[in-house]
């Protein structure tokens, strides 16, 4: 693997691009499968950094494919769009090491159009609607709690729209959910993204880590009429991971995602404006948090560069 940043795709001479978003790449590799490229590319507030984050690539899709390992164990039956993080036969000889370990062939789905979100404790936005009405998306909340808690009912399914590129997601409650993505797949993915989030949540506490909110993606495999779980899983990306030796209720978390770079955009008055350059300090301190959170849940370090 080289240790080096890679912004842009350039495979549409041996694969038909299908799309391009803020972090990954879309190929064609035949009929019934897609190629995931996971770039360095990192965002916030919607919008695209103008340079990268070293290994954060080969960090996501690693991460991701070992979750799709794990969660397969502990969930009988689970079906997930993984094929395999060999790369296909039409990426050139000469980029091949350059691609290697950030992509991952998977089948394809019709994919649902929301975000699962499920939240096991109260933070972020979800802290600031409580804050005004009671209320998390919708979802009366007992009284009383206090920021960075855990529920005290367990684990809540906040859903949210799928957004176009560049635009926002909209959190809305579960019915409004059922409506999208109609009632017979409804139910389904709710108890699915909420059975996925606790297994996942138990295993990451024992390596020291709090997943206090995260989203899934699904899609639909039309031949066995089943819900799939597709997409990037419990990355640094789609995920807020706290760092369990250091929670404490009632105060905001150091987290292992980007927070840090949302705040530094903030303060600089960069917030929500494209192609801002990192500083070399907040590029390190990214990569730290990624390359950290990968090698807790992981088990291991990444290998070492060629």
């Amino acid at each position: 693997m080289i240790d080096n940043v890679l912004m842009h795709t350039h495979l549409g001479a041996t694969m038909p691009l299908v799309t391009r978003g803020k972090v990954r790449d879309l190929y064609r590799v035949d009929g019934s499968t897609l190629l995931f490229v996971t770039t360095d590319r990192i965002s916030a507030h919607d919008r695209i950094m103008g340079n990268g984050i070293p290994n954060k690539g080969s960090l996501l899709c690693l991460m991701t494919a070992r979750w799709f390992e794990i969660l397969s164990e502990a969930i009988s039956g689970l079906q997930t769009h993984f094929i395999t993080l060999d790369l296909p036969a039409q990426i050139p000889a000469d980029a091949r090491e350059q691609y290697q370990d950030r992509c991952m062939q998977v089948r394809e789905l019709e994919i649902f159009k929301i975000e699962a979100i499920v939240r096991g404790y109260i933070t972020g936005s979800a802290w600031s609607s409580y804050e005004k009405d009671g209320t998390v998306c919708g979802i009366e909340i007992p009284p009383g709690l206090r920021e960075s808690e855990a529920f005290p009912l367990g684990p809540l399914y906040t859903p949210s729209t799928k957004a176009e590129q560049g635009a926002h997601d909209e959190n809305i409650h579960p019915d409004k959910a059922a409506e999208i993505v109609g009632a017979k797949y409804a139910r389904p993915i709710e108890e699915l993204a909420l059975s996925l989030y606790k297994h996942a949540a138990a295993y990451a506490y024992e390596r020291g880590i709090i997943i206090a909110d995260t989203k899934f993606e699904f899609g639909l495999d039309k031949e066995t009429d089943q819900v799939v779980l597709v997409d990037e899983v419990l990355t640094p990306d789609s995920s807020r991971f706290w760092l369990a030796d250091t929670y404490k209720i009632g105060e905001a978390q150091s987290s292992f995602d980007k927070q840090h770079l949302r705040d530094w955009l903030t303060s600089q008055g960069l917030k929500g404006k494209e192609g801002v350059r990192m500083p070399d300090d907040i590029v390190a301190k990214t990569e730290e948090k990624y390359r950290e959170a990968y090698e807790r849940l992981a088990g291991k370090k990444l290998a070492a560069t060629s």
